[in-house]
C-alpha cells in the first residue's frame, strides 16, 4: 500500500510539473526578410515582412481558379494561376502550393497574351536548366517541380510591369468512396513545415520550406474560386461540404454544381466534397481503355457487408500524439484532446495501452510495459494528455522510434495510433522507420487540422498497412474515433487475393492487396493484352467465411473516354515505386520513376513541367519574389513562431527524469538545443528578459466568433507584445509586472474597430502604448454578423 501511495503521489507531482512546464514555446522559425538565409540558421518558413522597395510587387499572384469535372470515380481537375506585375520592375515569382496525394499533374500551360506555350515534361535537372537559361536570357517562362506528392512550386521569370500571365495544370485522380460517402479534396494551402536540416546545406528540393508566411487569421492575398461539376450517373442521396460555405445547384438527379465565389479566405483551409449515391450504392465494375500502344483496366469490387466480432483478442493501443507549436490552440484543444478523450474511454477492460506526447522531445506515459485499460489509467492517460498546450519543434522520427520500441505486451493484437497535423519534412525517412520496426502490428494515423498534410497521414497508414483519418473539426474527432474503434474491431476482409481467368493482365497495381479496414471497394488497375474476354475474381476472408466475387470482361467496358486510366495507373506505379525506393535506393529506382514520368507525361519528383516562350522580352535583370502563403485555418502562429527569445525558454526547458527522450532537441535557427536535465532550470540560466514572463488571454466574448480562432489571432501577437517588454526594462532597473485589461470591438472585416485599456496596474504609459498599439494590429477572424466584443488581459510577472 505504501508503495501504491507513493506511486501515486509521484504521478501526480509528475502531472502538475508537466503542467506548469508544459511544450507550451514557440515552434521554429524567426521572422525574417525574403532573402536567403544566413549559414546558422536551419531550414525554415518564416513570417512574411511587407514593404521594402516600393517598385516591386511583392505579391503577384492576383488569382486561384479551380475547375472540377468529376464523371463517376474520376475527377479531371483544372487549377489557373493568375500572375500579374503591378509594381515597376521585372520579376521572378516562386509560389509553394498543395496537392492531392492521389494527382496524376500530366499537363502544363502558360498563356502571355495571345500567345500560349504547352510546356514540355523534362527529366527535372533539365527542366531546371532550360529555366534558368530562359530566366537569364530575359525570355518569360514558367517551371512546375513536385516538392513532395502533395507540394508542388511554381517559378515563373521575367514577369514585366504590366504583364499578366496565366499559368494552367490539369490533373486527374479517383474518387474512392469509404462507408458509401464519396469525398473530393481540394488541398488549398500548405502548412509550415518544421525542419532541423541546416540551410546551407539543403539541396534545391528542400528549399522551398524556407517559404514566407502570412500571421495567423489572415486571409490569403489573392483571390481564390472554385466550381466543381459533378455527374455520378446514378441518383444523388446527399452532397455537402463540411468545410465551406458553398453554393449547390441541382441539375437533375445525377447532376450537380458545386460553387465558391471569390474569396480570399477559402483558401486557408482545404475544400472538401462530400457525396452518397441512392439506396447506398457505390460505383463498382470495370472500365477498360483500349490505347494505341498500351491497354489498361481499373476494376471496383463492392466490399462484403461488415460482420460483427463475436471474440475479439486484447489489444494493446500505443498512442503517439503531437503537441507541437502547429498544434497549439485549435487542433490540439478542440480537436486532438476530444479525440483522444473518446479513444481512450472506449478501450475495453482486457485492453492494454500506453501514450507518448512529442515536440521537441518526448514523454510516455509508462516507460515499462503497457498499462491496463482500467479507469484508473484511463484517467492518468487523459491527465497526461491533457496537461500540454502546445509548443516546441516536431521531431517525429525519434518519438516514433521510441514508441516503437516499446516493450510488447504478450498475448495482445497492437495497434498504433499516430496523431499529428504531419507538418514536418522528414516524409520518406517516417515511412521507412515503419516500414522496418513496426512488426506484426497495424498503424493508424489521424491527421488533425484544416489542411493536414495528407501525404504523410495516407503514407503512414500505407506503410503501417492501416487506415488513414482525417478530422477537420471536432465533431469529426470525435465521429473518426468511434470509427477507428469499429474498424480494428472487425476487419471487413482479410487475405485479399486476385486473379485472372481468360483475361490476359499484366503490371498489375498493387501488387498485393492489404487487409481492408474500411468499407471501401477492391480496387485493382492493370494494363491488358489481346481479347477483351475472360474473367477477374477477388477472393477472400471475412469473420462470416470465403468471399469470393467474379466480374466478366467484356467488350462493352471498353472507351476510348476512359483515356484518364493510362495516367493513373502511372501515378500508382510511381508510388509504389517511391515506396520501394525507402526500402533500395538505388539509381534504378530513380531511372524506373524518372522513365515512368516521361513516358506518361507525368510529375514526379524526378520529372517537371517548363514552358519558355519564343520571343525575347527582358534583359535578365530581376527582382525574385517568394510569394507569402496564409496560415492553415485554426494554426496559430507558433506553427512559425518568432524564433528568439521564445525558443531560449525551451533550451532551458527541463523535463521529469525518465519522461522525455535523450535524443537533443534542435530548433531552426538555433543548432542543437542541450539534452534536458533533471530538474527545473535555475533563475541564472534564463535570459535577463524571460518572455514567457508575458501573456495574453481572451477573458470575454461577446458575438460570433470561434473562440480557438480568436485565441489563436492574440498568440499571433506575442512577438510584438514581447518586443515592448524588452524595450521598457532596457529602460529601467527593475522587471515590469502588472497587467492591463483591454476592451476590443472586432468590425465587421476583422480589424480592431476600438480598443479601450479598462483597468491597468502597470504604471508605465510607455509600455501600455506599445501594448496598445501590438493589439490595435491584431487581425481577428470576420464576424458573420455586425461587431465583436472581446476582453483580453495582458499579465506581466
Amino acid at each position: 500500500m505504501k508503495q501504491q501511495r507513493r506511486s501515486r503521489s509521484v504521478f501526480f507531482l509528475a502531472t502538475a510539473l508537466l503542467a506548469l512546464i508544459s511544450l507550451a514555446g514557440p515552434a521554429w522559425a524567426k521572422t525574417k526578410p525574403q532573402s536567403a538565409a544566413g549559414p546558422d540558421q536551419t531550414l525554415s518558413p518564416y513570417f512574411f515582412v511587407p514593404g521594402g522597395d516600393p517598385a516591386i510587387d511583392r505579391l503577384p499572384l492576383k488569382s486561384t481558379q479551380v475547375e472540377v469535372r468529376i464523371a463517376g470515380v474520376i475527377a479531371g481537375v483544372t487549377v489557373t494561376q493568375v500572375y500579374r506585375n503591378e509594381g515597376q520592375k521585372t520579376l521572378e515569382a516562386i509560389y509553394v502550393f498543395p496537392g492531392s496525394t492521389r494527382a496524376a499533374v500530366h499537363a502544363m500551360r502558360m498563356t502571355i497574351g495571345s500567345r500560349v506555350i504547352d510546356a514540355e515534361i523534362m527529366e527535372r535537372q533539365k527542366a531546371r536548366a532550360v529555366y534558368n537559361q530562359a530566366k537569364r536570357d530575359g525570355r518569360t517562362a514558367s517551371l512546375l517541380e513536385q516538392q513532395r506528392p502533395n507540394v508542388f512550386q511554381m517559378n515563373v521569370a521575367n514577369i514585366l510591369p504590366g504583364d499578366e500571365i496565366k499559368v494552367e495544370l490539369k490533373y486527374t485522380e479517383i474518387i474512392e468512396p469509404e462507408d458509401q460517402v464519396y469525398e473530393f479534396v481540394y488541398p488549398a494551402v500548405v502548412g509550415p513545415r518544421y525542419s532541423n536540416a541546416p540551410a546551407a546545406e539543403a539541396p534545391e528540393s528542400e528549399k522551398w520550406v524556407q517559404n514566407p508566411y502570412l500571421h495567423s487569421g489572415q486571409p490569403a492575398p489573392y483571390n481564390f474560386s472554385l466550381k466543381v461539376n459533378l455527374q455520378t450517373g446514378l441518383p444523388l442521396a446527399q452532397l455537402h461540404s463540411p468545410s465551406h460555405q458553398a453554393d449547390i445547384e441541382y441539375i437533375n438527379r445525377t447532376q450537380a454544381q458545386v460553387t465558391l465565389k471569390d474569396d480570399p479566405r477559402a483558401a486557408t483551409k482545404d475544400f472538401v466534397l462530400r457525396y452518397q449515391l441512392a439506396g447506398g450504392k457505390i460505383e463498382t465494375g470495370l472500365l477498360l481503355y483500349p490505347g494505341q500502344e498500351e491497354n489498361f483496366f481499373l476494376l471496383m469490387i463492392e466490399p462484403p457487408t461488415r460482420t460483427p466480432a463475436e471474440t475479439i483478442v486484447p489489444r494493446e493501443y500505443i498512442f503517439i500524439v503531437d503537441v507541437s507549436g502547429s498544434m497549439h490552440g485549435f487542433p490540439l484543444e478542440a480537436v486532438a484532446k476530444p479525440m483522444m478523450r473518446e479513444m481512450i474511454q472506449g478501450l475495453r477492460p482486457g485492453d492494454f495501452m500506453n501514450v507518448m506526447l512529442f515536440a521537441g522531445g518526448s514523454a510516455v506515459l509508462s516507460e515499462g510495459r503497457s498499462l491496463p485499460a482500467d479507469e484508473a489509467n484511463k484517467q492518468k492517460a487523459l491527465a497526461f494528455i491533457n496537461s500540454r498546450s502546445g509548443g516546441g519543434g516536431t521531431e517525429i522520427l525519434p518519438a516514433l522510434k521510441r514508441a516503437l520500441a516499446l516493450p510488447r505486451t504478450q498475448g495482445a493484437s497492437r495497434i498504433v495510433v499516430v496523431v499529428t497535423d504531419g507538418y514536418v519534412t522528414v516524409e520518406p525517412e517516417v515511412f521507412d522507420l515503419i516500414r522496418r520496426n513496426l512488426g506484426q502490428a497495424n498503424l493508424f494515423a489521424f491527421g488533425i487540422g484544416s489542411s493536414v498534410n495528407r501525404y504523410i497521414i495516407e503514407g503512414m497508414a500505407r506503410a503501417g498497412q492501416g487506415e488513414p483519418f482525417i478530422a477537420l473539426n471536432q465533431g469529426e474527432g470525435v465521429t473518426q474515433a468511434r470509427k477507428f474503434k469499429e474498424y480494428v474491431n472487425s476487419p471487413v476482409l482479410t487475405d485479399v487475393g486476385v486473379k485472372f481467368e481468360g483475361f490476359e493482365a499484366y503490371d498489375v497495381e498493387p501488387a498485393s492487396i492489404p487487409d481492408l479496414f474500411a468499407l471501401r471497394p477492391v480496387m485493382v488497375m492493370g494494363k491488358y493484352r489481346g481479347q477483351t474476354s475472360g474473367r477477374i475474381i477477388v477472393s477472400g476472408h471475412t469473420r462470416g467465411g470465403q468471399f469470393n466475387q467474379a466480374v466478366q470482361v467484356t467488350p462493352g467496358s471498353a472507351s476510348t473516354e476512359n483515356s484518364a486510366l493510362r495516367q493513373l495507373w502511372a501515378r500508382h506505379r510511381v508510388r509504389n515505386a517511391a515506396d520501394m525506393a525507402l526500402l533500395e535506393r538505388s539509381a534504378a529506382r530513380i531511372k524506373e520513376i524518372t522513365d515512368l514520368g516521361l513516358k506518361y507525361s507525368l510529375m514526379t519528383q524526378y520529372t517537371s513541367f517548363v514552358a519558355v516562350d519564343k520571343e525575347k522580352r527582358a534583359d535578365g535583370r530581376l527582382e525574385t519574389v517568394k510569394q507569402p502563403v496564409p496560415l492553415p485555418e485554426g494554426v496559430s502562429d507558433l506553427a512559425v513562431g518568432d524564433g528568439s527569445a521564445q525558443t531560449s525558454a525551451l533550451k532551458t526547458h527541463a523535463f521529469l527524469p525518465g519522461a522525455v527522450s535523450s535524443e537533443s532537441t534542435r530548433l531552426s535557427g538555433l543548432g542543437a538545443a542541450p539534452k534536458p536535465q533533471a530538474g527545473l532550470a535555475k533563475e541564472e540560466d534564463r535570459p535577463k528578459s524571460d518572455p514567457g514572463r508575458i501573456k495574453v488571454s481572451l477573458e470575454e466574448l461577446r458575438g460570433d466568433l470561434d473562440k480557438a480562432a480568436v485565441d489563436s489571432a492574440l498568440q499571433g501577437r506575442l512577438k510584438l507584445i514581447r518586443e515592448c517588454l524588452a524595450k521598457a526594462e532596457s529602460q529601467r532597473p527593475n522587471r515590469m509586472a502588472g497587467e492591463v485589461v483591454y476592451r476590443i470591438v472586432v468590425g465587421p472585416d476583422g480589424k480592431t474597430a476600438e480598443i479601450k485599456a479598462v483597468n491597468s496596474t502597470l504604471k508605465d504609459a510607455a509600455f501600455e502604448s506599445c501594448l496598445r498599439a501590438a493589439l490595435e494590429k491584431t487581425m481577428f477572424p470576420a464576424p458573420r454578423q455586425g461587431s465583436v466584443a472581446l476582453v483580453v488581459k495582458l499579465t506581466c510577472v
